[in-house]
């Protein structure tokens, strides 16, 4: 589908993982994007996903309802696909998630603009989990002031710039044992771009209004076949020594001030705990990747187009040396 020239959508969070492949799919349909982030000069690899001025960063922070305002001045539709994986100062779980979330879906009704909003999968006010029970927070907080929007709830997600499988792919590079953490739980990886391609339909206006769509693979696996998928696409083998969640836990106080890859928070350990797959409800009602007639991308053979850099030979295969 390609939009009317003059359709503005206002894209919260587009810099990041998700929010670039969602770019890109919009930017193939012919909206013009003004791309809603708290540091535009650090956007500009945006540029190049679309023709010359289709997308425009400006500075905006859904914490701050001044900025959002402005961000979405003259929009005909809105998403918002900011979201955090461990807080950090005031960037809590509650403040961007839920009341974020609140601020701009309010901003929107008061425009008129129709809203997509991105969740995910285990979104529980009853969570054990804070993200979760944030995340539930905020739909219901979206739905509140735009009864017509449309949410988005993918699986875990997986794709080039993923925190996901690059994670476990740079851990195996650096140690001959990895920790395994909720080993048995039940993941339905989602590749990025066909979550984009779900978005870009909701912007198109092909999904139910007031409708959540929950987005997930076409594989169910454990995150212990997640893992060993990885290694096997890296050509590395490593020892994968349970953990108990209760070790998880008490591990997790000290390394949720570790950098990077080595980083692990007492709530992402209390998510591993839950299943993260579509329901039966969702595939029933015809809300899922399928029912909108996407084509689905497995993580088999998505990830060895990225994750090439982790073996030892790098892109190149070794034959018998």
């Amino acid at each position: 589908m390609t939009a009317p020239i003059d359709t503005l959508v206002t894209v919260f969070g587009g810099s990041g993982f998700i929010g670039r492949h969602v770019v890109r799919a919009l930017a193939k349909r012919d909206y013009r994007l003004r791309i809603g982030v708290r540091r535009p000069e650090l956007a500009g690899h945006l540029q190049p996903l679309g023709k010359v001025g289709q997308i425009n960063p400006v500075q905006a922070n859904i914490r701050h309802q001044a900025s959002v305002e402005a961000a979405m001045r003259g929009a005909s539709v809105v998403v918002n696909l900011v979201g955090i994986l461990s807080e950090s100062g005031a960037q809590s779980f509650d403040a961007v998630q839920n009341l974020g979330a609140k601020t701009v879906a309010e901003a929107a009704s008061r425009i008129g603009a129709r809203v997509v909003h991105m969740s995910a999968i285990g979104a529980d006010e009853n969570s054990s989990s804070r993200y979760a029970r944030a995340k539930a927070a905020g739909e219901k907080a979206v739905l509140a002031a735009a009864p017509t929007a449309t949410i988005i709830r993918p699986s875990v997600v997986f794709g080039p710039e993923d925190q996901f499988t690059n994670r476990f792919a740079a851990l195996a590079r650096m140690s001959p044992v990895l920790p395994l953490i909720g080993g048995e739980t039940k993941l339905q990886p989602v590749y990025a771009g066909d979550v984009a391609t779900a978005v870009a339909d909701a912007v198109d206006g092909k999904t139910k209004p007031g409708a959540t769509y929950e987005l997930g693979g076409p594989e169910v696996m454990t995150m212990k076949e997640i893992v060993e998928l990885v290694l096997r696409t890296i050509e590395r083998e490593r020892a994968l020594v349970p953990l108990p969640f209760a070790l998880a836990h008490l591990k997790s106080q000290f390394l949720r001030f570790a950098p990077g890859d080595l980083k692990l928070t007492p709530d992402q350990v209390e998510l591993l705990r839950t299943d993260n797959i579509v329901s039966d409800a969702a595939k029933t009602a015809g809300l899922t990747l399928e029912g909108l007639g996407i084509p689905l991308e497995s993580m088999e053979a998505v990830i060895p187009s990225y994750l090439w850099r982790f073996r030892k030979t790098g892109q190149f295969a070794h034959k018998g040396a």
